[in-house]
């Protein structure tokens, strides 16, 4: 049998989701692209790539694999999986992720301009923050995915469980998570950040 004929062809659910795939490969590359354009370091200045970092209150923040705001992407992809299928959900999996991608992609891009970064100086517990590397950004960016995915295969009560529990714990642990990051980049509230600052 010739090796032309022992090709196994391509089953139509992977035929399928490649368009999928690579549009999503294609957000994420052109996400870094940007963030490089924009003058963002592709790894943390120090020189280091770490799969953890700990130190909230410290320039290496947001600038490895992981880091105690991991948990708030996680939660993105939970929401973001929970708006589409309440909005969209004609739509298939694969396509709802694409748009959750654009989303937290665009976020990315925002948030690490100089204006957001100035903003978050002055109303959060972030003095030092200077914005995420590269790294950190897509790895915030796979967070969602998998939080993404995880939704969709868990029950909602299980889903929303989860998201609470990492609120509470993170919460605890460094006096900041997802809520009240929002909170305070979009009303802070003094009393809020003199507690924080307590951490």
């Amino acid at each position: 049998m010739s090796g032309a004929a022992r090709l196994s062809p391509v089953s139509p659910a992977r035929s399928r989701r490649l368009p999928y795939v690579l549009a999503g490969l294609g957000i994420v590359a052109a996400t870094a692209a940007i963030l490089l354009a924009m003058g963002r370091n592709p790894i943390c200045p120090c020189g280091d790539v770490k799969l953890w970092w700990g130190a909230v209150n410290s320039p290496e923040n947001s600038q490895h694999l992981s880091d105690w705001y991991s948990a708030s992407h996680l939660i993105h992809g939970f929401l973001f999986c929970g708006a589409t299928w309440l909005v969209f959900r004609r739509w298939g999996l694969a396509p709802r992720l694409i748009l959750a991608l654009l989303v937290e992609c665009a976020w990315e891009i925002v948030e690490n301009t100089d204006a957001v970064i100035q903003h978050y100086r002055e109303t959060t517990i972030s003095l030092d923050y200077a914005g995420d590397s590269i790294l950190n950004s897509l790895s915030d960016i796979g967070f969602m995915a998998v939080g993404f995915w995880l939704a969709s295969k868990l029950p909602v009560w299980l889903t929303v469980l989860i998201a609470v529990g990492l609120e509470l714990f993170v919460g605890f642990m460094i006096r900041d998570n997802l809520a009240l990051n929002v909170l305070m980049l979009l009303w802070p509230i003094e009393a809020v950040k003199t507690w924080q600052g307590g951490a």
